[in-house]
């Protein structure tokens, strides 16, 4: 991957990767094309790197932790929320009071558009087992060329007030949501360790 760091001309993009790999573990295909998605949202949305944005990931692998690491963009911020479709996939927007309509963008590595790179679109479509570092250089020659991306009207909705009960079962404390007894666990039978 050394080889391949080398090769980054843009040193916001080099900044970025160097940014999201200790947390990442490695320059994974997926976290870079999430790094690309948030350059495209940014720049779409003309958002500016203090501005906070609202995520959502359709994947679990890779995708999220670029929008964690230089967006500050959090599931325990409320930021991030994954909606596992298993696709590459991700809608961005910026803060908007609540109870209002805000303009965010969806974002997606297009399979029409990879096809043009064999490899790459092997990896993307699994067709079979190609390394990251064969792709990811792909990924930075080819840019957002391999993107299609769509504006979005999304609502932003009321923060729910959060009511604590403790559950009858097992006693402990739990956010109830509709005036429910049992704690999640408990109704679904789970048993703790």
């Amino acid at each position: 991957m050394e080889e391949i760091l080398k090769k980054i001309a843009d040193p916001e993009m080099l900044s970025q990767v160097e940014k999201v790999v200790p947390f990442h573990g490695y320059l994974s295909t997926g976290a870079l094309v999430g790094i690309q998605m948030l350059n495209i949202a940014r720049r779409v949305l003309e958002a500016s790197e203090g501005d906070r944005l609202f995520v959502t990931c359709e994947t679990y692998n890779c995708l999220p932790d670029p929008f964690q690491v230089l967006a500050g963009a959090t599931i325990g911020n409320k930021g991030l929320k994954i909606m596992d479709h298993g696709k590459m996939a991700v809608t961005v927007s910026k803060r908007a009071p609540v109870g209002t309509k805000v303009t965010g963008v969806r974002i997606m590595l297009d399979p029409l558009k990879t096809a043009r790179y064999s490899r790459l679109h092997a990896w993307f479509m699994k067709t079979e087992k190609v390394p990251h570092s064969e792709v990811v250089p792909i990924l930075l020659s080819a840019g957002e060329s391999l993107y299609t991306w769509e504006i979005v009207d999304l609502d932003v909705p009321e923060k729910p007030r959060k009511e604590i009960a403790i559950c009858e079962c097992c006693k402990e404390s739990f956010i109830q949501k509709d005036g429910e007894t049992f704690c999640l666990s408990c109704m679904n039978g789970s048993t703790r360790s």
